[in-house]
């Protein structure tokens, strides 16, 4: 799967993935001591929604618009607040032209005492990231490759904080290459937070993937699993999973709340979530 995020930009995958993100960084906010993001696979960071890039995929207009015409109830009005405010820091006079990956998200809701570590290879993507990350205190935008960050960056000084790892998903083996660095990364630092998205094209794959992860020795972990249609290998994507490790108390009752408003908001017809415990107790 050639994951290309001009293309794909604010669909149903993004608005699932970063509002969980949001109510992630939201829980780490509650306490007073700093904690550090570190984003693996961050991208160029910003994207237009009127770039020919977003206009010829068009699966914004599936995923962040339909969001914004959803009427919803007030207790998911609440839990979405933090992320299409993060949404709406990255535009201006009401225009919503322009829709943040996860680093800029993240920035919108660190604090003063927060660290970000935005890390991307690609080399146009990587110039961008740093281009929009420029000046910001606290805020870092490295050129490495996500699985050497891992391995570079892990335990981090402030001992909370949080792990974004979203591959794309280029290799065949990018499954098991996700599964051993996961593996890696909480041996060094296990009472991290850690989330990290995958598509879900084969659901062989996916099914795989996961069973790996309740292999893993995890003291905690959720999966949450997304989708707005029938599975297909020949179609485009209609299903995401995330796994949560080390996931904050609050989010499994928070996902009971957000994930249907989600599912009615982004659905079409033949779709639906399922939460998984993969590891801990309720």
């Amino acid at each position: 799967m050639n994951y290309r995020h001009g293309f794909h930009a604010g669909n149903f995958a993004d608005v699932v993935k970063h509002a969980i993100l949001a109510r992630i960084l939201v829980y780490l906010s509650t306490k007073p001591a700093a904690f550090r993001v570190l984003d693996t696979h961050a991208g160029a960071g910003l994207y237009d929604l009127e770039s020919d890039e977003a206009t010829r995929g068009g699966e914004w207009q599936a995923g962040i618009a339909r969001l914004r015409q959803a009427q919803l109830d007030p207790a998911a009005v609440a839990m979405l607040a933090p992320y299409l405010a993060a949404i709406d820091a990255v535009n201006v006079s009401g225009v919503r032209r322009f829709y943040p990956g996860s680093p800029l998200i993240a920035r919108a809701l660190l604090r003063r005492q927060d660290r970000l570590t935005a890390c991307e290879l690609e080399p146009n993507a990587a110039a961008a990231l740093s281009e929009e990350l420029r000046g910001d205190t606290g805020v870092k935008a490295i050129a490495i490759d996500g699985w050497t960050a891992l391995k570079a960056y892990l335990p981090p000084k402030e001992r909370r904080g949080l792990v974004v790892i979203d591959p794309p998903f280029e290799d065949p083996d990018e499954f098991a290459r996700l599964a051993d660095a996961l593996a890696m990364a909480h041996r060094k630092w296990p009472t991290g937070i850690m989330l990290v998205w995958y598509p879900i094209k084969r659901r062989a794959d996916a099914d795989r993937f996961v069973q790996q992860m309740r292999q893993a020795g995890l003291r905690d972990a959720l999966n949450v699993d997304f989708s707005i249609g029938e599975v297909r290998v020949d179609a485009r994507l209609v299903a995401c999973g995330l796994v949560v490790i080390n996931p904050p108390w609050t989010l499994e009752g928070e996902l009971e709340t957000l994930l249907p408003a989600l599912a009615a908001a982004l659905g079409q017809g033949s779709g639906g979530f399922q939460i998984e415990r993969l590891a801990g107790q309720k």
